[in-house]
């Protein structure tokens, strides 16, 4: 019986550190594309705006 419950916390404990990842990964993705977003805001406001080229036939 012992055996069954050292099995069911162990896999209970490699879902949870599975489970972690991902939130942890998840996390990390959501700061970095924010910081991508304030750095391409920045930079669209510094850029010079010129207007668009036509193609002549």
């Amino acid at each position: 019986m012992q055996d069954a419950i050292n099995l069911v916390m162990l896999i209970c404990a490699a879902v949870a550190a599975l489970a972690f990842g991902v939130l942890a990964a998840y996390g990390i993705c959501r700061v970095a594309f924010a910081a991508l977003k304030m750095h391409a805001r920045s930079y669209a406001l510094k850029a010079p705006q010129t207007k668009p080229e036509v193609a002549h036939p």
